[in-house]
């Protein structure tokens, strides 16, 4: 499995604390079936980290990990950060490939300039994948608020803690919803210490309930987006449906 989502780059956010606590994440990633993790740091006003200090941390945690797993860079920026220079957003390009970026969507409210934002990307030959888009009230009250930016291009990434449960029932709802209705393209870990949010994708993968589409989920998306391939088609969802989130 690949997750494209996690703070494990030690001492630049909320994530790991330092390189240890980066390490058994790591450990932990790799024990779960995790070959490839993204390094995904927050990009914002309370945690403005640059793309030299995501290059330097995760430089540092390879040489730590050695050959237990691929490390990969990225950044996981807010709304606000996106109007970067084009050069600046390629260095925090999810996975290393500048056809990517990953976008943080907010807990509270819906910003009225996300859409317009997302557009923008699109246009400048960029891909947004907005995380956890479950995890907000606006989205979980209306899942249609997606569906013209996926119509548009972007993809969604869900959190393993949604899918399986272990953030709760409004949140694995608005997660089985999204998968549903085709509005989820990646699950990813989000994972920020080895309690919280516990790195792995396994127990989502198995939540679902169709293994085509764990499958799509948690290895064929992302092995494009690592590999810089085409993302391969959704496979056709198994019946009945009730099977989502046994």
């Amino acid at each position: 499995m690949i997750d494209l989502h996690s703070h494990v780059l030690p001492g630049l956010d909320d994530g790991a604390a330092d390189l240890e606590e980066a390490v058994a994440m790591c450990r932990a990633a790799a024990e779960d079936g995790i070959e490839v993790l993204a390094g995904t740091p927050h990009v914002r006003r309370d945690y403005p980290t640059a793309p030299e200090q995501m290059e330097t941390a995760l430089a540092a945690l390879r040489e730590a990990v050695g050959d237990l797993l691929r490390l990969v860079g990225g950044g996981e920026l807010d709304v606000v950060e996106l109007d970067r220079p084009p050069e600046e957003l390629a260095r925090f390009a999810l996975a290393g490939n500048p056809g990517y970026l990953l976008v943080e969507t907010p807990y509270r409210g819906w910003p009225v300039e996300l859409p317009e934002q997302l557009f923008r990307l699109r246009t400048s030959g960029i891909v947004p994948v907005l995380a956890h888009p479950e995890r907000n009230a606006e989205v979980q009250q209306r899942p249609d608020l997606l569906v013209p930016l996926v119509a548009g291009g972007t993809l969604v990434q869900l959190t393993s803690a949604s899918v399986d449960g272990r953030l709760g029932r409004r949140t694995q709802t608005c997660a089985a919803t999204l998968l549903r209705q085709g509005l989820a393209h990646l699950v990813a870990s989000d994972a920020h210490r080895p309690s919280v949010r516990a790195i792995g994708l396994r127990s989502a993968a198995d939540a679902v309930g169709d293994r085509a589409l764990a499958r799509w989920l948690t290895l064929e998306v992302p092995r494009a987006i690592v590999d810089r391939e085409p993302v391969p088609p959704r496979p056709r969802p198994i019946r009945p449906r009730r099977h989502f989130f046994r």
